[in-house]
């Protein structure tokens, strides 16, 4: 059991040494804004239940198309502050979806989200999703541009009830699903199966975050 605790704590401090190494942030004129964190898995290659993905899960300090699930009919905005602040609650949770790709099943939970970073207005993401416990998904997921995605949340605190946009100051991300675009609050988000992009940009922000240090 000892052994077994002072193993865990080990790999929770290499978990946090690898988000904290991660993390870019400045804000000078044409200088690189970025706010980054992940966990790293060990490759397994040819997996059979690890289909990686990356996606937008959000655009930040932009009101939303449309109103969100509980959000009693209002359009909503989350502050690129409240994002920040929130990034390290995405890592670990699940991804869902519903029958039907249009709206959220947090009981069906097909993923796992291990990176999240701000690059600009968008929140990317990025993870597995269970393929071999799925197969409708890579069927499904495979139409590239289709597919967008859809944050879920708790203890989200709104700077004016009143105000026909809701402003979220704070919040506690529990999880995300994936749904039809065209269904989501944010039609600029986005879905794909694979992680090119998500792989060059964590390169380029470790890159940056070692010049800098």
């Amino acid at each position: 059991m000892e052994y077994a605790a002072e193993l865990h704590r080990r790999c929770a401090g290499a978990a946090r040494t690898r988000a904290a190494s991660s993390k870019a942030r400045q804000c000078g004129p044409g200088e690189l804004a970025m706010h980054a964190m992940a966990v790293e898995f060990p490759t397994v290659h040819g997996h059979p239940n690890r289909l990686p993905f990356e996606g937008v899960l959000t655009l930040v300090d932009v009101a939303s198309d449309k109103a969100p699930s509980g959000a009693r009919g209002h359009r909503v905005v989350l502050t690129r502050a409240a994002a920040e602040a929130a990034l390290p609650s995405l890592l670990g949770m699940a991804v869902d979806y519903k029958a039907g790709w249009d709206g959220h099943d947090a009981r069906q939970k097909c993923g796992i989200i291990t990176s999240a970073e701000l690059d600009g207005r968008r929140l990317m993401v990025a993870g597995y999703v269970f393929s071999k416990d799925f197969p409708e998904i890579e069927e499904r997921l495979g139409i590239e541009g289709a597919m967008g995605m859809s944050y879920e949340l708790a203890d989200a605190h709104v700077a004016d009830m009143r105000a026909p946009v809701w402003t979220l100051t704070r919040a506690t991300f529990t999880g995300a699903a994936i749904l039809l675009r065209e269904k989501a609050a944010y039609r600029g988000t986005s879905f794909r199966l694979g992680r090119g992009a998500a792989t060059e940009r964590s390169a380029a922000t470790r890159v940056a975050s070692a010049r800098r240090s």
